[in-house]
């Protein structure tokens, strides 16, 4: 600590390649997804563009193992200031951030295409002049299941509802089910906070092994959703804009998800080796800011993808 009138000395961190690193894992991983989504091929029949994605998310995955861990030994050895905390608070503040306009330039595009682009083509506003020379015929109704260029796009059987195809009551409503699903786990990842700061290990642990579980089950349930998409309603990202904003709305979520229950398994395993105190755990608190994110997105889109 410092003493009255001094500062505290600013800490600054070992030189390291190690972003450097991270930023070409980056590069490769959006590069092989952009090629793997817009069907890119490296020669005649054979794509690179998988093994691209798979070789940039492994470096990744393990620069950043590598990174956290350097700075877990620091916290331990007691090297961080309060500075240096302040710092990390306003990183993951800025970072959560980040994902907001990430998602809210997806939510703007259906928000556009339905109050916008269809009625324009269906003659709203007497703005319908490209739709009554190129597609007269065409209907402005949402979701947009016959497209105005179906030779283009292959359009699915159906819309997608919260009622869903597959039998039984449990798994008939399957957006329903994972919403009460995340609502459920952001209250025991708040339970699992609210122990480690009574210092209750034992609370801890439970009710964070039951976040990561929901987590998964989540993740689950949207594999199931999204096999009956492809086999039931022929839903795909080939559908036209109905199934492109149904899946990248749904998917970069889904991604989110799986990172945050990673994340999660991540601090169970902490908290398993004592890693935290109810002083100094922002680690598991950065977290938990993440998975309230998630959840949040999550109702924004049971609303305007499946309800309304």
């Amino acid at each position: 600590m410092a003493s009255a009138g001094s500062h505290e000395t600013y800490y600054v961190p070992e030189q390291t390649k190690l972003p450097i690193y991270a930023s070409i894992g980056l590069i490769l991983t959006v590069f092989g997804l952009g090629s793997v989504l817009n069907n890119i091929k490296a020669s005649e029949g054979t794509t690179f563009s998988t093994l691209i994605a798979i070789a940039g998310f492994l470096l990744l995955a393990f620069i950043l193992f590598q990174w956290f861990s350097i700075v877990i030994r620091e916290n331990h050895a007691g090297m961080n200031s309060d500075q240096l905390k302040r710092s990390y608070v306003w990183g993951m503040a800025w970072f959560i951030f980040s994902e907001v306009m990430f998602f809210a330039a997806f939510f703007g595009a259906l928000f556009y295409v339905r109050n916008f682009a269809v009625p324009w083509l269906g003659g709203e506003g007497g703005k319908g002049a490209t739709g009554e020379f190129l597609w007269p015929e065409f209907q402005a109704v949402w979701p947009l299941i016959e497209n105005p260029s179906n030779a283009v796009f292959t359009p699915p059987h159906e819309a997608m509802d919260v009622k869903e195809w597959t039998p039984g009551f449990f798994a008939a409503y399957l957006p329903f089910w994972n919403t009460l699903i995340l609502l459920t786990s952001s209250v025991t990842v708040h339970f699992a906070h609210t122990a480690l700061k009574a210092e209750n290990r034992r609370g801890l642990i439970q009710w964070l092994s039951v976040t990561v579980a929901l987590g998964v089950l989540f993740l689950v349930f949207q594999v199931i959703e999204y096999t009956e998409a492809y086999g039931h309603y022929g839903l795909t990202l080939d559908s036209g804009i109905y199934g492109s904003t149904f899946f990248l709305l749904t998917g970069f979520h889904g991604f989110h998800v799986t990172l945050g229950t990673f994340i999660l398994s991540v601090m169970l395993a902490r908290s398993i080796k004592g890693h935290f105190k109810p002083d100094d755990h922002f680690g598991f608190e950065a977290a938990s800011w993440y998975w309230h994110f998630v959840d949040v997105v999550w109702v924004g889109l049971f609303f305007f993808v499946y309800l309304l």
